[in-house]
C-alpha cells in the first residue's frame, strides 16, 4: 500500500509540475487577450451586441478573413472589420499589413467608417509614409465638406499625421478652416497649427497663421478663444516669443469676457495666458483679479491654481504686497488651497501640497493662520505626512510654535520609524529657525531622548549637533543626558554627532577622555565619518586639556592608527596633517582645529529667488510637482522630420576627457564616433599646440601631438580622435579625452594625455624626441624642461632637500622653482 501511495504521489507530483510549465507558457499569449477583453467588457457586453465583441475573439491567423471583408461591398461589414483591426491595434497586435485594405475604406459618405478610418491612418501613416500620401486627396475633399464634422474630422487627422510630406497639402485646407463659418471647424483648426508649428515652425511662419490664430482671440465664440489662446502659448514657448499673443486691451477684455463662458480646460488656457501679462497700472492688475477671483471657487484643480497663479504674480509685480489690498487677497486665497488639502484622495493631497509649498515659500502669510490643517492624519500615506512636516518647518512662527512642537512630539511617538526621524529633525529645524523658541525646541527633545528609545535617541543626537552649532556655548545642559545613552548609539551618523560634542565641549565635559576610548577601541571596524570625527575631536581634547588623562597617549595613538593602519586616504592625510601641526607649531593648530565655525542657516527657504519665480509662472502642472523648470526633466526634440537625434556623448568614462574632437580626416571636420582600428603618424601641416592651462578650451583643430601628465606605465592609451571605445592596432581599448587625430602606440604599454604642447614625433612612454615640456614630467632627450614644481619630474627630482640629479645630458636649460635650493645645472647645458 505504502509503494502505491508513493508512486502516485510521485505521478501527481509530474502532472502538477506539467501543469505549471503549460500555465507559464500560456500566460504571455493569454496577457494580451485579457486586456482586450478586459477592454471589451468596458466597451460593451460581447453577448450583448456591443462594441466589446470586437475584443473578445480567439481566432489565430485571421488576417486573411479580416482583409475579405475590409473588401465586402457590405458597409456593415466593413465597419465590423475596421473595428476587429482598430480592437486589435488597440491590444498591442501588429495590422500595419492590412494598411492598403483600410485605406480603400476611406472613399465614404458614411462618418462611423471614416472616423474608424482616420483613426487607423494616424497610427501607422509614419511607417507606411508612401501609402498615406494616398489618402491626400480625401483629406482635401472632406476638408471642403458640407458637414461641419466631416471638415474637423479631416482637418485634425492631417494635423496628427506627423509625414512630412502631408504638411505642405494641409496649408491650403486649413487656412480656409480658419476663416470657416462653423466655430467647430475654427477650433480644431486652431489647434492644428499648434501642430503644425511643431512639425514645421517655418512654414507657420511663412503662411500667416500665427497672424490668423491671433485674430481668433477676438471671436465671438469662447471655445474657439480658449483653443486659440492654447495655441498661442505653445508657439511662444517653443520660439521663446513672449509676445506670441499680442495682448493689446481688447483682446484682455475679449480673454475676460470668454474666461466665464468656455469650458474648464479653456479656462486654465486663458488663465495661463493673463498670468504671463504683467498689467502696466495698479488698477488694471486689481480689475483682471476681480474677474478672475470667482474661479477660485471653481471645482476643477486646475481652474482654481490657475486663478491663484494670477493673483500672486500680479501682487507682487504690480500691486504692494504690503498694502491692505494684497491682505484682502491674501485671505481670498487661503479657503480653495486649504479645500484641495483636505481632498480625500491622497494623489490628489499630495499635488496640492507641492504647490503650496511653493506658494508659502513665496508669501507664507497666505496660510500662516490655517497651520492647523496641514496635522497630519493617522492614515495619511507617508509622502503626504512628510509635504506636511516641510509645509508646516516653512509657516511657523513664534505665534504657532507651541502647538506645532506639541504636534511634532506626538510624530515623534508614532510606529512609523521614518517618520519618527523626520518629525525630531523638524524640532531641531524649528529651533534653528526660531530662536526665540529654541529653548522650547531643546525641552521637548531632552523629553525624547530620556525616553531611551534607540532610534528616538540617535536622531535626537545628531538634531542637538546642530542646535549647538547653531547655538554654541548656550545649551550645554543638555549634554549630560546625551552621555547618559552612549551604549545605545549604533549608527554611524549618530556616533559621530555625539563625538563632535565631545570633542567641542572637550572641557566642560569632565570625562571627556573616557568617552571618547569608549569609540576608540573599535576604531579600525567604525565607518569613514566616524573615523575622522574620531581623530578631529581627539586633537580637539588633546589641544584644550593637554595634561588632563590620557589626552596625550590617545593623540598618539589615534594618529598613529589613522596614518600607519588606515586604508582610507582622507582618513591618512587628515592624520598627517594634524600630526605635522601639532609637532610643527601647536599655536597654529588651536587657531586651525578650534577656530570659529560657519554657523548652520535655516534650510526652509531652498530655492534661489530666481527658480521660485519660473516655478511659480509653471503652478499646476508637472514642475511645480517635480519642483524643477521644465527643461530640467522634459528634453526637446529639435530634429527636424526624418534627422536622426543624435545623443550627447557619454562623459563617464575618463576623468581626463575633452570635448568632442575633429573628424580624423583632419582640419576641423565634424565630430564623429569610430571603432575601427587607428594608427597612424603625425602630419606636418597639422596644429602642433593647444592651450595646456585649459583641456575644455581646446582648438577645434587638429593637434599633432599632447604632452603627458602621468609618466608611469599605465594600462590604457587615451587619445581624442573620438569619444568612446576606440580599438587600437594593437588591440588593446583605448578611450578619447584630448584633440589628436594621429598616434601610434609601437613600443609603449600606455599614455594618459590631457594638453597638448610641441612633439615632434608621435607620443609615447620614453618621448625620445620631446623638445618641451611643460608640465610635471621631463623624459630623456628633452632640450628644454620649465618644471612648475617641486616634485617627482620624469628621471629627476627636485625638493627642499636633494639636488637634482640625472638630468637630460643634451637638456640646454632647466628652469626651478624658487624655492629649490642648489638646483644644479645639467651637465654641458647654458
Amino acid at each position: 500500500l505504502k509503494t502505491r501511495l508513493a508512486a502516485a504521489a510521485s505521478a501527481c507530483r509530474q502532472n502538477t509540475v506539467k501543469h505549471l510549465e503549460a500555465c507559464s507558457q500560456l500566460h504571455t499569449t493569454m496577457s494580451a487577450a485579457r486586456a482586450g477583453r478586459a477592454l471589451g467588457r468596458a466597451m460593451g457586453d460581447a453577448k450583448g451586441g456591443g462594441d466589446g465583441r470586437f475584443f473578445s475573439t480567439t481566432k489565430k491567423g485571421e488576417t486573411g478573413e479580416l482583409r475579405a471583408e475590409l473588401q465586402s461591398a457590405s458597409k456593415d461589414k466593413k465597419i465590423d472589420a475596421v473595428k476587429k483591426v482598430i480592437a486589435n491595434m488597440t491590444v498591442g497586435k501588429d495590422v500595419s499589413m492590412l494598411f492598403p485594405d483600410v485605406l480603400n475604406c476611406i472613399q465614404t459618405s458614411n462618418i462611423e467608417l471614416k472616423k474608424l478610418v482616420y483613426l487607423y491612418l494616424m497610427n501607422y501613416a509614419k511607417s507606411n509614409p508612401d501609402l498615406a500620401l494616398l489618402a491626400v486627396n480625401t483629406f482635401v475633399k472632406d476638408a471642403a465638406d458640407p458637414n461641419p464634422l466631416v471638415r474637423a474630422l479631416a482637418i485634425r487627422t492631417m494635423g496628427c499625421i506627423r509625414v512630412e510630406r502631408i504638411t505642405e497639402y494641409l496649408c491650403e485646407p486649413l487656412e480656409k478652416c480658419l476663416d470657416d463659418t462653423d466655430p467647430y471647424v475654427r477650433k480644431t483648426a486652431a489647434v492644428c497649427v499648434a501642430k503644425l508649428h511643431d512639425i514645421a515652425p517655418d512654414l507657420v511662419a511663412d503662411r500667416g497663421f500665427v497672424e490668423k490664430v491671433r485674430d481668433l482671440v477676438s471671436d465671438p465664440n469662447p471655445t474657439v478663444v480658449a483653443n486659440a489662446v492654447a495655441t498661442l502659448t505653445e508657439i511662444s514657448e517653443s520660439r521663446d516669443d513672449g509676445d506670441a499673443l499680442g495682448m493689446s486691451n481688447a483682446r484682455l477684455q475679449k480673454l475676460l469676457a470668454a474666461l466665464n463662458e468656455c469650458t474648464e480646460w479653456g479656462q486654465v488656457s486663458i488663465l495661463d495666458a493673463l498670468a504671463k501679462y504683467v498689467p502696466s497700472e495698479a488698477k488694471d492688475a486689481e480689475r483682471i483679479i476681480e474677474r478672475v477671483a470667482p474661479r477660485l471657487q471653481h471645482a476643477n484643480a486646475a481652474v482654481v491654481l490657475g486663478a491663484v497663479k494670477v493673483i500672486l504674480e500680479y501682487m507682487h509685480a504690480t500691486l504692494d504686497p504690503e498694502s491692505d489690498l494684497s491682505k484682502g487677497y491674501r485671505k481670498k486665497l487661503a479657503p480653495p488651497l486649504v479645500t484641495l488639502v483636505n481632498t480625500a484622495e491622497p494623489e490628489m493631497c499630495y499635488v496640492a501640497l507641492r504647490n503650496i509649498a511653493l506658494i508659502v515659500q513665496r508669501d507664507k502669510r497666505v496660510l500662516e493662520a490655517e497651520i492647523r490643517v496641514f496635522f497630519c492624519k493617522y492614515n495619511d500615506p507617508l509622502y503626504v505626512k512628510l509635504e506636511k512636516l516641510e509645509i508646516m518647518i516653512r509657516i511657523v512662527s513664534e505665534k504657532n510654535v507651541d502647538q506645532v512642537l506639541l504636534e511634532f512630539k506626538e510624530y515623534a511617538q508614532e510606529v512609523d520609524i521614518d517618520f519618527v526621524r523626520r518629525a525630531i529633525k523638524a524640532i531641531g529645524r524649528c529651533a534653528i529657525k526660531l530662536e526665540r523658541a529654541a529653548q522650547r525646541c531643546v525641552n521637548v527633545l531632552l523629553e525624547l531622548i530620556k525616553t531611551r528609545v534607540n532610534y528616538v535617541v540617535q536622531a535626537g543626537v545628531v538634531v542637538v549637533k546642530d542646535i549647538f552649532r547653531k547655538y554654541p556655548n548656550k545649551y550645554e545642559a543638555i549634554i549630560g543626558a546625551l552621555c547618559e545613552n552612549l551604549d545605545n548609539l549604533d549608527e554611524p551618523e549618530a556616533k559621530e554627532a555625539m563625538i563632535w560634542i565631545i570633542g567641542e565641549y572637550a572641557d566642560a565635559i569632565e570625562n571627556a577622555d573616557e568617552l571618547l576610548a569608549q569609540f576608540l577601541e573599535n576604531f579600525s571596524e567604525e565607518e569613514h565619518l566616524v573615523k575622522c570625527q574620531i581623530v578631529t575631536s581627539t586633537v580637539k581634547l588633546f589641544l584644550k586639556q593637554p595634561t588632563v588623562g590620557q589626552a596625550q597617549d590617545m593623540v598618539q595613538k589615534v594618529l598613529g592608527l589613522a596614518t600607519e593602519c588606515a586604508d582610507d586616504p582622507d582618513l591618512r592625510d587628515r592624520g598627517f596633517v594634524y600630526w605635522r601641526l601639532l609637532s610643527e607649531n601647536p599655536e597654529a593648530a588651536k587657531a586651525i582645529v578650534l577656530g570659529p565655525k560657519p554657523p548652520i542657516e535655516d534650510d526652509t527657504a531652498k530655492l534661489d529667488p530666481q527658480t521660485l519665480d519660473a516655478l511659480l509662472a509653471q503652478l499646476g502642472t508637472l514642475s511645480s510637482v517635480y519642483h524643477k523648470p521644465a527643461e530640467a526633466f522634459v528634453v526637446a526634440d529639435t530634429a527636424g522630420p526624418g534627422e536622426a537625434v543624435l545623443e550627447e556623448p557619454n562623459d563617464d568614462f575618463d576623468d581626463f576627457d575633452d570635448g568632442p574632437a575633429a573628424d580624423a580626416g583632419g582640419g576641423g571636420g565634424a565630430s564623429t564616433k569610430s571603432t575601427a582600428p587607428f594608427s597612424g603618424s603625425v602630419r606636418d601641416n597639422d596644429r602642433t599646440n593647444s592651450t595646456p592651462s585649459n583641456k575644455r578650451a581646446a582648438s577645434p583643430f587638429v593637434t599633432q601631438a599632447v604632452s603627458v601628465r602621468q609618466p608611469a606605465h599605465l594600462a590604457v592609451w587615451y587619445h581624442v580622435a573620438f569619444r568612446g571605445p576606440l580599438r587600437r592596432s594593437g588591440g588593446a581599448n583605448a578611450s578619447v579625452p584630448s584633440k589628436v587625430t594621429a598616434w601610434r602606440a609601437s613600443g609603449t604599454t600606455s599614455a594618459t594625455v590631457t594638453s597638448a604642447s610641441r612633439f615632434t614625433k608621435n607620443l609615447c612612454a620614453a618621448a625620445s624626441s620631446r623638445t618641451s615640456s611643460t608640465c610635471g614630467s621631463a623624459w630623456p632627450g628633452a632640450k628644454s624642461v620649465n618644471c612648475k614644481s617641486a616634485g617627482s619630474v620624469g628621471a629627476w627630482k627636485l625638493d627642499r632637500r636633494n639636488a637634482p640629479t640625472d638630468v637630460p645630458g643634451d637638456a640646454q636649460s632647466v628652469s626651478a622653482p624658487r624655492s629649490v635650493e642648489n638646483a644644479a645645472k645639467a651637465p654641458g647645458s647654458r
